[in-house]
């Protein structure tokens, strides 16, 4: 209480002299250099860092360089296979020093088993000095000091860990809530009781029953079930928005995926006026958070991750998203403001130029400032049309602008039709809905949006179709799956052998 209090309080007082504020800002480049001199130095003496001879790499006139040109660029089956299943079969310094306590099982949206993402206490201790620093950023938000007394509740995975003989394994949201210090108890919510329930159900129900006894000034968590458990305490106390119940919430920090196709749902939930701030916090790190009112995301450039950057493109991932051997990762000082890259990481945790999966693009280079477009499989592109998700997501914001509807969630596939090709869209929503219109309007904006799209309509796209289902047919998928609550999403874009099995379910459950 004292720590949290006398540091917001400091903050406070500065909010209004942008001399002092200014003083904050960060050299990206100059920053991320330092990261990756700490990072090498640090881990010069683990079985990688001497195999790819970090001591070397320390000494050159040109550390990044000779890290870029020593250092091969992984993926979470290649670090795993060659580094991490060493970790998890307990052997100390594999690819950063000590033995690690904690893996967070995460699987994305995009594979069907669990990776094992070590999580070591360097990481630990960088998640909780972004979090502080993101907890005390929020005072350039218009709010009166007694605001930041509140509660904040954080919608996570389970905080039980399994212990498998060597190691602790769990959620992250789990890993780091059982590392919470002791000043942010008082505020956190659900508490550590509820906290600990696995069942998402079981979890959902006791936080509906304990609301009225909270005072929240701050949701966290991902949208689709931040919206499910609003909706719920609304329903339960008969109530019509959630400022009855909570009258003093005022920020919602959301995560995971866009927020723009969420908002009309929203919108119905408060009667006041929230403020959304967005932070990129990922199994393999605490990578960006909402740091100005009216902004993207700053990287969190002095935090214990070097990053790079490969643009996302055909000369650099297949039509899969898988990223060819031949890039030619960038620093930050390289990147341009607009184009998408895919992040690579370099951590406290021992991952090593590993491709995170995600895409971003830069809004503002001088302030790392970028924005989340997508993942690197998260994409259609079967006959070039390079339909990416923030493509996705704008065409479902806009369907919902014209014809005043909510959709609450959605995903669409390419297949084979007529000797060409197709797009499925499967649109969540409780509206009478036309599907035929519903195409019409959406090949319209994409048509508007995407170049390529429009072209490959006219040449190989040959139709669009539309499915509209009950929101709950994505929920019971998912619990189908085991992957309600917590960071799961439902993937925007379905492949593969998802395809199949995400129709035999609307089949067998008559949603087809």
């Amino acid at each position: 209480m004292p720590l949290i209090g006398g540091l917001i309080r400091s903050a406070y007082k500065l909010r209004n002299k942008p001399v002092e504020l200014k003083k904050q800002w960060i050299n990206p480049e100059k920053a991320q250099k330092g990261q990756l001199v700490k990072l090498l130095r640090k881990a010069q003496f683990t079985a990688f860092g001497e195999h790819y001879q970090f001591s070397k790499i320390l000494t050159s006139d040109n550390v990044v360089d000779a890290f870029q040109n020593t250092v091969p660029v992984f993926d979470y089956s290649k670090m795993y296979k060659c580094w991490w299943y060493r970790s998890l079969n307990g052997e100390p310094y594999v690819s950063w020093p000590g033995r690690v306590k904690y893996f967070a099982l995460s699987s994305g949206t995009s594979e069907a088993s669990s990776k094992y993402i070590p999580v070591t206490s360097d990481m630990l201790r960088s998640i909780k000095r972004a979090s502080l620093r993101q907890i005390v950023s929020m005072v350039r938000y218009d709010f009166p000091l007694e605001f930041y007394k509140k509660g904040m509740l954080m919608i996570g995975g389970s905080t039980h860990l399994q212990y498998n003989g060597t190691y602790y394994e769990g959620d992250l949201s789990g890993i780091t809530a059982a590392n919470i210090p002791f000043w942010f108890q008082h505020f956190y919510k659900p508490g550590k009781r509820i906290s600990r329930t696995a069942d998402w159900d079981t979890k959902l129900r006791e936080m509906v029953r304990k609301a009225p006894d909270w005072d929240i000034g701050v949701i966290v968590g991902v949208p689709a079930w931040i919206q499910i458990l609003l909706e719920r305490i609304i329903e339960e106390y008969h109530v019509e928005t959630i400022h009855d119940i909570w009258p003093n919430l005022g920020v919602y920090v959301h995560s995971g995926v866009a927020i723009k196709p969420y908002l009309k749902s929203f919108e119905k939930l408060f009667a006041k006026k929230i403020m959304y701030n967005e932070s990129y916090l990922a199994s393999e790190g605490y990578i960006a958070f909402q740091n100005r009112l009216n902004a993207g995301m700053d990287m969190l450039t002095d935090n214990g991750i070097f990053f790079e950057f490969v643009p996302f493109n055909d000369n650099n991932f297949d039509e899969e998203g898988n990223m060819k051997e031949t890039v030619e990762p960038l620093t930050i000082k390289e990147v341009e403001n607009g184009v998408e890259y895919a992040l690579l990481m370099s951590t406290n945790a021992g991952a090593w130029r590993y491709l995170l999966g995600d895409t971003i693009r830069f809004k503002n280079k001088d302030f790392a400032e970028i924005q989340v477009t997508g993942r690197t499989k998260h994409f259609l592109s079967i006959c070039g049309e390079h339909l990416s998700q923030e493509n996705m997501n704008r065409a479902i914001e806009l369907l919902q602008e014209e014809l005043n509807i909510e959709i609450k969630e959605f995903t669409v596939m390419a297949f084979r039709y007529q000797g060409l090709f197709a797009h499925k869209w499967y649109l969540g929503t409780t509206a009478p809905l036309d599907p035929k219109l519903a195409a019409r309007k959406i090949d319209h904006y994409l048509k508007n949006l995407n170049d390529d799209y429009r072209v490959e309509r006219l040449e190989a796209v040959r139709d669009v179709f539309v499915h509209v289902l009950p929101p709950k047919a994505f929920l019971e998928y998912m619990e189908l799956k085991g992957k309600t609550g917590s960071a799961n999403k439902f993937p925007r874009v379905l492949k593969n052998e998802r395809i199949t099995d995400w129709e035999i379910f609307l089949k067998e459950h008559k949603y087809l």
